[in-house]
């Protein structure tokens, strides 16, 4: 069974990229090496701060959505209460 994951990774300047993926590792790997978002791409390194756990790809893309609707604050809020 794979595993899906929602993501939100901090960019050099400061901001926040979320994403979906089957590896996390492999995902941050691809976002520091200009291969991920183009996002991303001019805003290296990315560190990953945040994750959850979806058994569908479906899942993970709804959170995904629903949390790309948040304010920053909020989104902070979310990565600092799994710390």
């Amino acid at each position: 069974m794979t595993t899906h994951f929602f993501y939100l990774a901090q960019c050099s300047d400061g901001s926040l990229y979320s994403g979906y993926t089957v590896d996390l590792k492999a995902r941050e790997q691809a976002h520091n090496a200009g291969k991920g978002a183009k996002y991303t791409r001019a805003k290296r390194p990315v560190k990953m701060v945040y994750s959850e756990v979806f058994k569908t790809k479906s899942e993970a893309m709804k959170r995904e959505a629903e949390i790309k609707k948040w304010s920053r604050v909020q989104k902070q809020a979310l990565i600092e209460s799994n710390q």
